[in-house]
């Protein structure tokens, strides 16, 4: 089974361009896709839960649902993530540091609150490493997955190198390939920390070229590996499918 572990119904681009549940299945389906993870992100974390709650009540075999956490100092939000994992069947949480700080007086109780219910952490870190590996040595029991191994689209190899040795060192560290361009690091990160700690993610969709082949590349970037199968196979899903439990 394939399972794309990252996708928007809203972005986090200047237009907070959104795409509806049955445009995401069509490009599913197009390019042999099972089942997605999708959440919306650039709103509220109210917002965020409602928009892929109705997602999921369309496609409730093939959408997976995440809550978007927006902390502040103000309002950490557990209340609402906690009522999304608990009573609404959502699977994991996203983070994006883009629109929150990584600090640790507002980001600690969230990572707190995902590992006492089991849920994964998915956090766009936009490169900064401290607050990971802070997060990571902090609370052992959250599963953290670093989008983009560390930053997206990202040429800095050595940044790369850090998020794989850090991933090395804590086995509750996973590294999200979407958006990877330096593509035999994902090799390398397969070969360094087992298959079993790589996850694929298409970040989409995306228009450029166009979404179904936007999502075929991230696709086909991982089959390109030439892994053997049951590598290929957990990386492809089984990885994920076994975080989520489903």
């Amino acid at each position: 089974m394939i399972i794309d572990s990252h996708s928007h119904l809203k972005h986090g681009d200047a237009k907070g361009t959104e795409y509806s549940a049955e445009a995401i299945v069509k490009i599913m389906d197009a390019v042999g896709i099972d089942k997605s993870v999708v959440f919306a992100m650039s709103t509220t974390t109210d917002r965020s839960i409602k928009m892929a709650k109705e997602a999921v009540d369309r496609f409730p075999d093939r959408l997976i649902p995440y809550v978007y956490a927006l902390p502040s100092y103000e309002s950490v939000v557990l209340d609402r993530i906690d009522e999304a994992v608990s009573q609404l069947g959502f699977r994991g949480i996203k983070i994006h540091a883009g629109e929150c700080t990584l600090a640790e007086y507002v980001i600690d109780p969230v990572i707190e609150l995902a590992g006492k219910l089991g849920v994964p952490c998915l956090i766009d870190c936009l490169g900064r490493y401290d607050p990971i590996e802070r997060m990571a040595e902090k609370f052992r029991q959250a599963k953290i997955i670093v989008a983009h191994f560390g930053r997206y689209l990202c040429r800095e190899e050595s940044l790369i190198d850090r998020f794989i040795r850090l991933a090395e060192e804590h086995n509750n560290v996973y590294l999200d390939a979407s958006g990877v361009i330096i593509v035999n690091k994902i090799r390398e990160a397969a070969d360094r920390l087992g298959s079993g700690r790589v996850i694929f993610g298409i970040d989409g969709p995306h228009e450029e070229p166009d979404t179904i082949t936007f999502a075929r590349n991230e696709l086909d970037k991982i089959r390109a590996l030439n892994l053997n199968p049951r590598d290929e196979s957990a990386i492809l899903g089984g990885n994920i499918a076994d975080l989520l439990e489903i």
